[in-house]
């Protein structure tokens, strides 16, 4: 059994964790519900994420079950939670005990300064890379939907996420297990449009 937690803070984006969090429980369905998620917040009340969706904790930091997973998502609450103590501390301490330590976009400043990321390669939101890296003690691969080093895992920003859960329950799970997750989702990743089709096409 693998229990990911989703920590959630008010300004979080919500493709940061709503992406990760259907990969997770698709793939623990697809597994006769073999693994818990669970979303952790510092306190128990509504967290107002960063296009407004409201979203309740099942845990706090006090409180969660032990975590083989957890996941950092990104937003703009990220600039806040940089300067809070008690969460860099919960996320230093966390990330001590899980299999993997997980962040989505700017998620990944997080990781920075609670320490998990420091002297480590990663991937976060491309208009963040440059302020991210200035942080120093970082390496930010500007090319890459999702980096790996060694149990660390980030992704670029929102959609990224979804391909680095999929990465992950692939290695937990197997390719196969990952291919059927993302069938079930449904999630093919090819734009319905092209970035460089000329304007008016």
């Amino acid at each position: 059994m693998t229990t990911h937690g989703l920590l959630i803070f008010d300004g979080a984006e919500e493709l940061d964790f709503a992406g990760p969090w259907e990969v997770f429980t698709a793939s623990s369905m697809l597994r006769d519900q073999a693994d818990t998620a669970v979303l952790i917040a510092e306190q128990p009340g509504a967290v107002r994420c960063n296009k407004g969706m409201r979203v309740l904790p099942d845990h706090t930091l006090e409180d969660h079950p032990a975590l083989d997973v957890l996941l950092v998502p990104g937003g703009n609450g990220t600039r806040r939670e940089v300067s809070n103590p008690v969460l860099m501390e919960w996320i230093r301490e966390t990330a001590a005990t899980t299999s993997w330590t997980t962040a989505v976009c700017t998620g990944a400043l997080l990781l920075h300064e609670a320490g998990p990321a420091r002297g480590r390669r990663v991937a976060t939101h491309c208009l963040f890379e440059d302020t991210l890296e200035a942080r120093g003690d970082i390496t930010v691969v500007r090319d890459a939907r999702y980096v790996v080093d060694g149990s660390l895992v980030t992704s670029q920003g929102v959609s990224a996420g979804i391909d680095m859960a999929l990465w992950l329950v692939g290695r937990l799970h197997g390719r196969d297990h990952a291919r059927a997750v993302r069938r079930y989702i449904q999630y093919e990743p090819a734009p319905p449009y092209l970035a460089d089709e000329p304007l008016g096409a």
